[in-house]
């Protein structure tokens, strides 16, 4: 198969979609009142035997915007310090993050001839919900991912695995995890990239998305 024909077959898997990981820490639960510290994704692609693929990450710290609240309870679980000099140099704006990473998705999503992104999370309304609060509180009007659809990593990895914690799930599936790395957004997309692709692609190598395809076809026909 050639690079093109892997293209093809991407837009085809999802409807269209291009899934795209995306996890969040924040400072809270809230999403219209609580900050994000940090957001990271990561876009996906396939090669050319059919099997999805982390492609390239994407990760920013972020500062609170104006008036957000942030727990100290939600600091002790991640491990975020705000006032950390080198968090406080790289840190940008709601805005410019969510900017920084639409940028490379909208490429990715026209690239691999699909019509838009969808969210890939652990726990993917949690951040599916903050993502769309920050959207509507910078303006932006071009939001390049679906604004209500989601793939959720821990609902698979329960079926896959009978695994919904993220760490026991990527054991399950033989990811290494480091628990001491967790909490941080961009290692926790990562880790949730190869889940989800690695659940993804075990499905088509049991021959499940090829009898979909033949049933599709049928009732196409």
């Amino acid at each position: 198969m050639s690079e093109a024909m892997a293209r093809e077959l991407m837009a085809q898997r999802f409807r269209s979609f291009l899934p795209v990981v995306v996890d969040l820490e924040t400072g809270g639960f809230n999403p219209e009142g609580d900050a994000i510290l940090e957001i990271a994704a990561v876009t996906l692609t396939m090669d050319p035997e059919g099997n999805l693929l982390p492609d390239a990450t994407h990760a920013y710290h972020v500062t609170p915007f104006e008036g957000a609240n942030v727990e100290q309870s939600a600091l002790d679980f991640t491990g975020i310090r705000l006032d950390d000099p080198l968090r406080q140099q790289v840190a940008v704006s709601e805005a410019e993050a969510l900017g920084e990473i639409f940028r490379p998705v909208r490429k990715a999503i026209k690239s691999h001839g699909c019509t838009r992104a969808v969210l890939v999370g652990h726990n993917a309304a949690f951040d599916h919900g903050f993502l769309n609060a920050a959207v509507a509180r910078c303006g932006i009007k071009r939001n390049p991912f679906h604004p209500f659809s989601s793939f959720d990593t821990a609902s698979l990895g329960g079926l896959v695995y009978g695994q919904t914690v993220l760490a026991r799930a990527c054991r399950a599936a033989g990811i290494e995890f480091d628990n001491s790395a967790a909490h941080s957004a961009r290692y926790d997309t990562e880790r949730t990239a190869e889940l989800f692709c690695a659940m993804v692609n075990r499905y088509k190598d049991l021959g499940g998305w090829a009898l979909a395809q033949r049933e599709q076809g049928v009732e196409e026909a």
